[in-house]
C-alpha cells in the first residue's frame, strides 16, 4: 500500500495469471476456469484481505475497466467512485474499430495476419511481426516503445494462458470468451 500525495491509500495489483501474481498455465483454455466471475470473485477476495470492502474507489484500465464497469453494475456497498480509463464499453464495437484500422496496414501485413488466423498459427513470428506493425501504429507510437509497454506486452509472451484463452492472440482478432 502506497500513501498518495493527498493522504489516499493506493493499492496496485496484478491480476491473477499475470505479472507477478499466481499463473496457472495449465488452465490454458479452460473457458469455464476463466470467465468475468473469477475475477470479480478476485477483487472481492483482494478488498476483503485488505480490510478496504466497505469504502474504496477503483481504477481499471484495459481489461480491467470492463471488469470495474461489470462489478459496479451490481452496486456493491463500499464503492465509492470508479475511474475507466483506455477501456472499451463494448466488444463489439471495440472490433469494428479494430478492424477498421487493420483495413489501413499494408496489404502484405494484412495477407499475413490472416493467413495465420485462418491456419490456427498466430503464435508463429511471422504473425507477431505483423501484430507488431498493427501495435507500432495504433498501440503505442512512441519510437522506441516505452519499458513499460515492452513489458506489459512480453508478459503475453512469458504466460499468455488469460489474454489467449479471454480475449484471443491480438487486440483485433478476439476469438476468446
Amino acid at each position: 500500500m502506497l500513501a498518495s500525495q493527498y493522504g489516499i491509500p493506493v493499492i496496485f495489483y496484478d491480476q491473477l495469471g499475470n505479472g507477478k501474481s499466481t499463473h496457472l498455465q495449465e488452465k490454458m483454455g479452460d473457458v469455464s476456469f476463466w470467465t468475468e466471475q473469477l475475477f470479480r470473485d478476485e477483487l472481492d477476495n483482494l478488498l476483503e484481505k485488505l480490510g478496504i470492502r466497505q469504502d474504496f474507489d477503483l481504477l481499471g484500465q484495459s481489461w480491467g475497466g470492463m471488469l470495474g464497469a461489470a462489478y459496479a453494475s451490481s452496486r456493491p456497498l463500499g464503492l465509492n467512485r470508479l475511474v475507466i480509463s483506455n477501456s472499451p464499453a463494448s466488444m463489439s464495437l471495440w472490433l469494428v474499430a479494430c478492424n477498421k484500422l487493420r483495413d489501413e496496414l499494408p496489404k502484405d501485413v494484412q495477407d499475413t495476419l490472416l493467413k495465420h488466423e485462418k491456419a490456427g498459427t498466430t503464435d508463429s513470428e511471422a504473425y507477431e511481426a505483423a501484430v507488431n506493425v498493427f501495435y507500432e501504429r495504433h498501440l503505442c507510437r512512441v519510437k522506441p516503445m516505452p519499458q513499460e509497454a515492452v513489458d506489459s506486452l512480453d508478459w503475453i509472451k512469458k504466460d499468455p494462458t488469460v489474454y489467449h484463452t479471454m480475449n484471443g492472440p491480438s487486440e483485433f482478432h478476439v476469438i476468446g470468451t
